[in-house]
């Protein structure tokens, strides 16, 4: 399945190559669908490397880490899912998953091997060129925002932006960038509701999209801070609303027992 014909990408108006915007590694066996999202990329300004199976997507990983991949998930061989483990075994980098399959199971199993985007065939290559803009303008926004020097603190939790670094209670998170975005959102705004709308937009940089994306993503950062995900006591569901990120009063109404949040 190709993917829904634009018009040609745009080229600069002097004829000039653009100063590259990053390196994106192309990841699909169908070489139409291939050749179309590389096109596209490259006429946004990417430099692009195509790879149409696993192995050859690993090999060119290897070679040279990409700032993004674009990543089918039906493979021959070696499906989407296991090529993202791997690539993120070696290091964090962030992954748009494509597929033709939008059965709801497989985009949240997407979404929980750290896809931070999940686009169904047929799709616009103008829209992904979009979704790859977003998901690199969040990794690359390691600057502290206006006005909030310093560190992330609250409830053992420690965050980093300009080093882009997360501990709970002393011990190391490993979170995706989404989750690590998501999270420092939420310290910057404790207490306070956001609907998944609300999140989506301020996280994701997205005013559409799948709102299951935002729960997942709250689901696996429970499964990191929260003693007992099962029973959270700083992400809470605020039924029928949407999320509120609870700090206790001090460090030891975070760490004693049977204190309610």
């Amino acid at each position: 399945m190709q993917p829904i014909p634009d018009p040609a990408p745009p080229r600069p108006a002097d004829g000039a190559p653009p100063a590259p915007r990053g390196h994106v590694l192309v990841v699909d066996d169908d070489p139409t669908v291939a050749e179309v999202v590389a096109g596209y990329l490259t006429g946004a300004g990417y430099d692009v490397a195509r790879a149409a199976d696993g192995p050859a997507a690993l090999e060119r990983y290897a070679a040279r880490r990409p700032d993004l991949a674009v990543l089918d998930l039906m493979l021959p061989g070696m499906d989407g899912f296991e090529v993202c483990r791997r690539m993120r075994a070696h290091g964090p980098v962030p992954v748009i998953m494509l597929t033709a399959r939008g059965d709801e199971e497989d985009r949240i199993l997407g979404l929980e091997t750290g896809a931070d985007d999940y686009v169904t065939k047929p799709f616009s290559p103008r829209e992904l060129v979009l979704r790859v803009d977003s998901v690199l303008r969040r990794a690359g926004a390691a600057a502290l925002p206006p006005g909030r020097p310093g560190l992330l603190e609250g409830a053992g939790l420690v965050l980093d932006p300009s080093a882009r670094s997360a501990s709970w209670r002393g011990r190391a998170l490993a979170l995706t960038l989404r989750e690590f975005d998501l999270l420092a959102f939420l310290l910057r705004h404790p207490g306070r509701v956001f609907t998944r709308e609300e999140l989506m937009r301020e996280v994701w940089g997205w005013d559409f999209g799948d709102l299951s994306t935002v729960t997942v993503h709250v689901r696996r950062l429970r499964g990191k801070v929260e003693t007992d995900p099962a029973r959270p006591e700083l992400i809470r569901t605020v039924w029928g609303v949407g999320y509120r990120l609870d700090l206790p009063q001090d460090a030891a109404a975070a760490d004693a027992p049977g204190v309610p949040a």
